[in-house]
């Protein structure tokens, strides 16, 4: 297998062997190299073995070593042939990013900053094992997996006009609580508002740089400003219907003689039964992940007022997006002049539709979907929007974060001997996390430089550059 460069951020496999498709790889010289070095590379065209699959197997510039499918990983397969595969979806389903503009300036937010971040790791429950406010019998529980962000809006956990600021309105529709399993609603029974653990945070951040005016005023963002991003998803019962479906996959993917490359691509076909009930399930783990991050904006805001002493209108709090990663949806997209449903499986990948499209609420149809890229603690984080040529070449996908250089034991190895809280407040960064361990394993050595993989993103025309946020205060779980 050879790897021919096509331009500055393209690079491809030619079809060979057992693959049915070319792969595709987003990215840089100065990035490639990791890519080469990791078992992604195999991992990218074990997928574009897979049955059904149709463009090309893609990996954006964050790619990293995943279950299965790499992280960062985009495939898209024929609705009557093609497959769904958990691996494709991973573990966390729709671990996304929220991001909330603020009508505070950083001179406003920095003499309270240290206790704004004591108060919002106290109010919100982060870490393993974390529980939330909330109290759900087994019919409210099902409510949310079928209702999703409008259920918490229902509750008074934010604006109606919150959801035509949330991907897919904050509800996938096919979510059918009778295909979860009782394990599942168990373990995510206490734990909707919480953050969890791992690289889940919560970032207070100020506007530091406009590319795209026009698109930044769309979004409601200006210089200066300060922002709320928060990252995390379906927890416990995300995790544990990635369980139940790989374990069910792996004993009846025989019976459909399918050839799997990796006992980890374990799928079915998408119109089996199997197939049918995994969409299903996953959507509702969707839908958990949607009202959660609905639910811990509003805890976010109190905490917010609360530490500043200042009124919600002081606050002015209001979301921007809501966007979702780790999900398959059938989607419509034009393949060879002809339009056509196909599966698009986003692992670590954003959706990015461009303007216009109908998939987009009425609020950001004009100037196209808002993309949300968090970076390291250390870093920045950027706001992109969705283009006509990624709906052309990636089925509106692109880049979810910075992406791992590093596991996470070698990233403790790696922190011995270093104060990284003391580190990152030297550049005005406060860190507060529930254990050293958790620091350790998300030092901002442990990821690529975000900027390389956004400008990857950028040059290469799928999604384009709006306002860089550099952070000022990070919550970890």
């Amino acid at each position: 297998m050879e790897l021919t460069r096509i331009d500055d951020y393209r690079w491809e496999i030619k079809k060979s062997g057992a693959m049915n498709v070319d792969a595709r790889i987003y990215s840089s010289s100065a990035l490639i190299g990791a890519v080469k070095k990791d078992e992604t590379f195999r991992q990218l065209t074990n997928v574009a073995q897979l049955p059904g699959i149709v463009g090309r197997a893609m990996a954006m510039p964050d790619i990293h070593w995943g279950y299965g499918f790499p992280i960062g990983g985009v495939a898209a397969f024929d609705i009557d042939t093609g497959i769904i595969s958990p691996g494709g979806v991973g573990y966390d389903i729709n671990c996304g990013v929220r991001l909330a503009a603020t009508g505070l300036f950083e001179s406003e937010v920095r003499p309270k900053l240290e206790h704004l971040a004591v108060v919002l790791q106290r109010d919100i429950p982060s870490g393993v094992g974390s529980t939330g406010p909330l109290k759900l019998s087994d019919a409210k529980l099902k409510k949310v997996l079928k209702q999703g962000g409008p259920w918490a809006i229902s509750r008074g956990y934010g604006e109606p006009s919150d959801a035509e600021r949330t991907e897919d309105g904050g509800c996938m529709s096919e979510a059918d609580p009778s295909a979860v399993s009782n394990r599942a609603l168990e373990r995510g029974r206490k734990q909707l508002g919480t953050l969890g653990s791992g690289n889940h945070f919560i970032e207070i951040g100020v506007v530091d740089t406009i590319y795209d005016p026009g698109a930044a005023d769309a979004f409601g963002l200006k210089a200066g400003q300060v922002t709320l991003l928060i990252h995390t998803g379906s927890r416990g019962l995300g995790h544990q219907i990635c369980d139940d479906f790989l374990a069910a996959m792996t004993k009846k993917v025989h019976q459909t003689g399918i050839n799997l490359p990796d006992r980890q691509l374990a799928c079915m076909p998408i119109n089996s039964a199997e197939g049918k009930a995994y969409y299903r399930a996953m959507a509702c783990a969707a839908n958990f992940a949607w009202a959660n991050r609905q639910i811990l904006m509003h805890l976010a805001g109190d905490a917010f007022m609360s530490a500043l002493g200042i009124s919600p209108r002081d606050l002015s709090m209001r979301l921007v997006y809501d966007v979702c990663h780790n999900i398959a949806k059938i989607e419509a997209h034009t393949l060879e002049g002809r339009e056509q449903n196909v599966c698009v499986h986003r692992k670590g990948a954003t959706r990015a539709f461009a303007p216009g499209h109908p998939g987009l609420s009425d609020t950001y149809r004009k100037v196209g979907q808002p993309i949300l890229i968090p970076g390291d603690m250390g870093t920045a984080s950027y706001v992109l929007v969705g283009t006509q040529q990624a709906m052309d070449e990636t089925f509106g996908s692109t880049c979810h974060g910075a992406g791992r250089v590093m596991s996470r034991k070698a990233a403790k190895k790696a922190a011995k001997g270093r104060s990284l809280q003391q580190e990152l407040e030297k550049k005005g960064i406060l860190i507060r996390a529930s254990g050293k361990g958790t620091m350790a394993e998300e030092m901002p050595d442990a990821y690529k430089d975000v900027t390389e993989v956004v400008d990857v993103v950028d040059g290469s025309g799928i999604s384009k550059k709006v306002a860089k946020l550099r952070p000022i205060a990070a919550i970890k779980g």
